[in-house]
């Protein structure tokens, strides 16, 4: 028997990035493990990852191409060559491509995050064409843009200096299941004597297990941070040489949260007094007493109507009080702006001829409906989807649906399994698993370049991304010389050599190693430098005012709650939040057996005091619905929703639901207030016993 030791990445869309370990015996992955020696992976993976060769060796792994031969979503399909699969693909191509190219959209987003399977032969491909771009919107970008105005690019506290702090905020996020390498340094943290405090409006496992936790209304984020604001500028809480060396518009900021009273701001945030005015002063003074103070700000907080707002108030706060002075002080959204990524080199945006229109991912259930027209364009004639699952994941999904079954549109899926996209497709195209292919990676939780490595053949007839598409441009009779660079090529680009964050990389020393820390500073901004327009953190923001949003840190109440739409409250009073279950990442491991039995079935849970009001009992059927549709989950009584809040743990593949449908029934796709991002926690509901 021979064996072997692969380095590898794990791809998933979490800010760890774990370096992996895989032991190969006679051409067969027989674990995975979690790299010792890297510091942020430290041996350590989480429980879906950790069982990571059961996905990769499952037994309903996509093996072959695919075509449809029932009705679009019942998927019944047939097995077909290579060969019939990319010249089908070809001919119903080649005549939209010719006629209207922007008719054919990509759909793709981070069931990879590796900079060559996810983004490289593929923007080639569909610049080549003139194909329509896609927003990929659907997870960050109204809090990288909150951010980018604020503070610059997404740089921020590295992770690995969380456990030197001495009081950690976790704002808008449950690191337990979705950042457990962070929470790992967060417990030393805690055991070095730091203070945890969460702001969730969901008791989650995270919240439990902090000093304090601190329940704001979905959607107020925004104003519990100018409550924040407004109690450290009164008692002067305040780094005034740090402000006055590093910082834009303190005094218009001055004037702004004066109107933010800690009465406001309790009012608001459906919180107390008390609670505002005691996190601000520990926040304050902590910082002021010399000692590291540290916010982990996460995606919770931006999925509502005011969500890059949220993230822009919170980002002004460290500089308030000097926080950014320390190594482990600050704040951290994402790391991933630290990386000095190569993606103009990788994509090819030359290739195009013109500049195609732009399609939101978000609102896909729309655009897939939508007719032809001056001001739209082409109606969307073909569909092309990799690392995604959108009839699962995107909002308002009775509309998704209904758009993939047009039989009029043409839609091609590369894929591991077949999920409830794939049931949609015309031809299935079989994709590999990280342990298959090549590929290079970034981080946006830590500052490491990764390399993976193919551990094993791929199996069946799958192929990487990359090849696949090399093969699609051949079959479009593409000849440019992109479309013959080799995995290896692709990966000894995908990083600017000659920036000083890379010093000494390349490509075949990485793939030895697996991966190699950026050179940054210990702490980013501890004497400015922001990579905004005036090198400040910007309280105030001219970019801001010049794109039409208030240059000044604010408040927008949400699309959908009691305050701001009583009329629609009415008739659908609980808010509804889904953040993600800890057994799943987005859509992915759902159908992972072992992972999914852990998980039970869709649950709901929901206060005594609503469940009371509408003769729910634990672990009644019921049914979550609003005018945009309705789904069924298993009732789970619990203190753990606040009352006037349920929540739906998310996201399961609809066919694996009783009733064939999951949360996205629900959402909207109405759009953030920047970043153009999607408003999945910005939802009234009302909820039913489900009778025998």
């Amino acid at each position: 028997m021979t064996t072997t030791q692969v380095r590898a990445v794990c791809p998933h869309d979490c800010p760890d990035t774990c370096a992996l370990l895989v032991t190969v015996e006679d051409g067969v992955a027989t674990a995975v493990k979690g790299d010792p020696d890297h510091p942020t992976t430290a041996g350590v993976l989480c429980t879906k990852v950790a069982r990571y060769t059961e996905r990769t060796y499952h037994a309903e792994r996509l093996l072959h191409p695919l075509r449809r031969i029932g009705k679009k979503g019942e998927g019944k399909f047939e097995r077909i060559s290579w060969d019939e699969a990319l010249s089908t693909i070809a001919a119903r191509l080649k005549p939209i491509a010719a006629r209207a190219p922007q008719a054919i959209l990509p759909y793709s987003y981070c069931g990879t995050m590796g900079l060559l399977q996810g983004e490289s032969m593929s923007s080639r491909f569909f610049n080549k064409i003139g194909a329509s771009l896609l927003d990929r919107t659907v997870c960050a970008t109204a809090g990288a843009t909150g951010y980018k105005y604020t503070i610059g690019g997404s740089v921020g506290t590295d992770m690995e200096q969380f456990q030197n702090a001495k009081l950690i905020i976790i704002w808008g996020g449950n690191p337990i299941a979705s950042n457990l390498h962070f929470w790992t340094r967060a417990q030393e943290a805690k055991r070095n004597g730091a203070k945890l405090i969460a702001i969730d409006p969901y008791r989650s496992l995270t919240a439990e297990k902090c000093h304090q936790h601190v329940a704001p209304l979905p959607g107020t984020d925004a104003a519990l941070a100018l409550g924040l604001m407004h109690v450290l500028i009164a008692e002067d809480l305040l780094d005034h040489d740090y402000i006055a060396r590093h910082t834009l518009g303190f005094e218009q900021l001055k004037a702004r949260v004066a109107e933010w009273t800690p009465e406001r701001v309790a009012d608001t945030c459906g919180i107390t007094v008390a609670e505002v005015v005691e996190l601000a002063r520990l926040y304050g003074a902590t910082a002021k007493a010399g000692e590291p103070v540290a916010i982990r700000v996460n995606y919770g907080v931006q999925r509502v109507r005011g969500g890059g707002t949220a993230v822009r108030n919170i980002a002004c706060l460290p500089a308030l009080v000097g926080a950014w002075r320390h190594a482990a002080g600050g704040i951290q959204l994402s790391s991933s702006g630290s990386f000095p990524s190569n993606k103009v080199a990788l994509q090819r945006p030359d290739l195009l001829k013109a500049m195609p229109r732009t399609i939101n991912m978000t609102t896909i259930g729309d655009d897939l409906l939508r007719p032809a027209s001056p001001a739209f364009g082409p109606a969307v004639e073909a569909v092309i989807v990799y690392n995604s699952n959108p009839v699962a994941i995107a909002p308002d999904s009775s509309k998704v649906a209904a758009g993939f079954a047009r039989e009029d549109l043409f839609t091609v899926v590369l894929e591991h399994f077949q999920t409830d996209t794939v049931d949609y497709a015309d031809i299935v195209l079989p994709a590999t698993t990280q342990l298959e292919h090549v590929d290079a990676h970034t981080s946006f939780g830590h500052l490491y370049m990764m390399a993976n490595n193919a551990a094993i053949a791929p199996l069946g007839e799958s192929k990487p991304n990359t090849e696949i598409f090399r093969l699609l441009a051949a079959a479009m009779g593409f000849d440019d010389p992109c479309f013959r660079d080799t995995d290896d090529e692709l990966a000894s680009i995908a990083f600017n050599t000659k920036d000083v964050r890379a010093v000494h990389f390349d490509w075949e020393s990485l793939k030895l190693k697996g991966w190699q820390k950026l050179n940054m500073p210990e702490a980013p901004f501890a004497q400015g430098g922001f990579t905004t327009p005036s090198g400040k953190c910007e309280f105030y923001s001219a970019a801001m005012e010049a794109d039409g949003l208030d240059p000044l840190p604010t408040y927008l109440a949400p699309y959908e709650s009691v305050a701001s739409n009583p009329q629609l409250a009415k008739k659908y009073p609980l808010a509804m939040i889904s953040p993600p279950a800890r057994n799943f990442l987005n859509s992915t491991f759902v159908n992972v057996k072992s992972l999914r039995s852990a998980e039970g079935e869709p649950h709901l849970d929901i206060h005594p005091e609503d469940a009371a009001k509408r003769g729910i009992s634990d672990a009644d059927m019921v049914r979550i619905h609003n005018d945009r549709g309705s789904f069924i989950a298993k009732a789970r009584v619990t203190d753990k929703a606040r009352p006037g809040m349920v929540v739906g743990l998310s996201v399961w593949w609809k066919k694996l639901a009783k009733d064939g449908k999951n949360a996205n029934e629900v959402t909207s796709q109405r759009l953030t207030d920047m970043g153009r991002a999607p408003t999945f926690y910005d939802t009234l509901v009302e909820i039913e016993r489900v009778v025998a």
